[in-house]
């Protein structure tokens, strides 16, 4: 990040030994939403949905954090993959990953998802990004066997890679036609609402994981 490099070549001018700088050093913590329409205020006016009510939410319990929009609707994992570089520019401290509901709405092979979220993860390890898995559970209708392999998905890869888990990022919205637009899929600003206060302790215990860095 460039207020890290900056003090760090400062510090190394001068002689001066320096302690690594963590991202509650530097002030504010910048987290990008990275999904599909669930993310991208589906909808919504852009103030309605998850990135910037989930940013005010963070703010009103002292945090200083960003949450970038990062959604594009009608994403899958291979999308996601393949923008995955430019959409998550230098200086992010985080990434909340939330892909994976449009495979399963299309009946795609779970080890496809699987593949490109896990590829997805190292990729952004590798970079020293830090991770909060959003995950998604498959669709009923899509029988038995396909719901154990799609749903597995999520758990497995936070237990492989150590990350922050978020079950299920529809929890409380999913059934709910009063926190549905009238797709019956989507949540409206009220699901939107749900869903954020739902995921707030995850958040939370995110942002420590990154300061603690």
């Amino acid at each position: 990040m460039r207020f890290k490099a900056l003090i760090t070549a400062l510090c190394l001018a001068f002689g001066v030994a320096v302690a690594p700088v963590h991202a509650s050093d530097a002030g504010e913590i910048k987290i990008a939403g990275f999904g599909d329409s669930l993310m991208a205020a589906y909808n919504l006016n852009g103030d309605e949905g998850f990135p910037a009510r989930l940013e005010a939410a963070l703010r009103e319990r002292g945090h200083d954090v960003t949450i970038i929009d990062a959604g594009v609707s009608g994403d899958t994992t291979s999308g996601g993959l393949a923008r995955l570089d430019w959409s998550i520019p230098d200086g992010v401290d985080g990434v909340i990953l939330e892909l994976g509901a449009n495979d399963a709405l299309r009946g795609l092979p779970p080890e496809k998802t699987r593949e490109n979220l896990e590829a997805m993860i190292v990729r952004l390890q590798q970079r020293g990004i830090p991770i909060l898995l959003a995950g998604m559970l498959a669709p009923p209708n899509m029988g038995g066997d396909y719901e154990a392999s799609f749903n597995a998905i999520y758990p497995d890869l936070a237990i492989k890679y150590g990350l922050t888990l978020y079950p299920f990022f529809l929890d409380g919205v999913t059934g709910n036609p009063d926190l549905q637009l009238t797709d019956g899929m989507h949540p409206n600003a009220s699901g939107i609402n749900v869903m954020v206060e739902n995921f707030i302790p995850a958040a939370e215990r995110f942002i420590a994981d990154i300061q603690a860095e």
